[in-house]
């Protein structure tokens, strides 16, 4: 059975282009290091090229839905984008008041579209997606946690707070880790979901070489991606949707 190090390197179809993540002996991939005012910083490369692509992609793909809009006959980018758009508001409009909601849609949108194109990225081979590495998928929960703080302060001032102290201030404790693991489970979710499809299809690819790839292989290999492409399409919808719910909590109840 071959290692998952292996499979990538007999899978490289891009003739050594991204050769920015090196591993060492010991099969660990090489960090950038950066000392900022006393502080290491280390930064995947990998990670961040990913996440550089996946951004040109999307902006490709927003400037390339909306360049031509039409009314009458919209084109099958422009439908895409017109069905996100209504699912969302949709999601928006049950969750919290429409004229609120209304300055999340764009938001929303944005980590929907940017988090659907980084999943699906890891299923080409050789390359990953940047939401399989933990950092990035707390970074985009922790972006949602400042969000929820944010709308809450903004249309409930200080008593925003209020709600860590209900029904009465025994509960402090268990209301701020309620609080505060919020963006730990949507990280968790995330990340877990898309690093485990990615070391699966690696997993079988080593396990099936030769004739029994070509047959058995390949068609479990085949299932195993779509199941990935679904399941990279829902983890995208339900890391939105609970980021509505939360923001919504935040902006219309007193208790969330």
């Amino acid at each position: 059975m071959l290692s998952l190090h292996e499979v990538e390197s007999r899978l490289d179809l891009w003739g050594g282009v991204f050769k920015l993540w090196e591993r060492d002996s010991h099969n660990v991939e090489i960090m950038w290091n950066l000392n900022l005012a006393g502080i290491n910083l280390e930064f995947s490369m990998r990670t961040m090229v990913m996440t550089w692509i996946v951004m040109i992609l999307v902006v490709v793909f927003c400037v390339a839905a909306t360049r031509k809009l039409d009314m009458r006959r919209p084109g099958g980018l422009q439908n895409v984008m017109e069905i996100i758009f209504e699912m969302i508001r949709g999601q928006i409009n049950q969750a919290m008041d429409p004229q609120k909601g209304s300055s999340i849609i764009s938001i929303i949108m944005t980590f929907l579209i940017f988090i659907l194109f980084s999943n699906l990225l890891g299923l080409i081979p050789t390359l990953m997606s940047p939401t399989a590495n933990p950092n990035t998928a707390f970074a985009l929960s922790l972006t949602t946690f400042a969000l929820i703080w944010f709308y809450g302060i903004k249309y409930k001032g200080i008593r925003y707070f209020s709600h860590w102290f209900k029904p009465n201030i025994v509960f402090l404790p268990i209301n701020l880790i309620e609080e505060f693991v919020k963006p730990v489970t949507l990280a968790a979710r995330l990340f877990g979901n898309i690093y485990a499809g990615e070391v699966l299809i690696c997993t079988w690819l080593g396990m099936f070489t030769g004739w029994y790839y070509l047959t058995g292989g390949f068609i479990a290999e085949m299932i195993w991606l779509a199941f990935s492409v679904f399941v990279s399409v829902i983890q995208a919808y339900i890391f939105s949707v609970l980021s509505i719910n939360y923001i919504g909590s935040a902006m219309t109840t007193e208790d969330h």
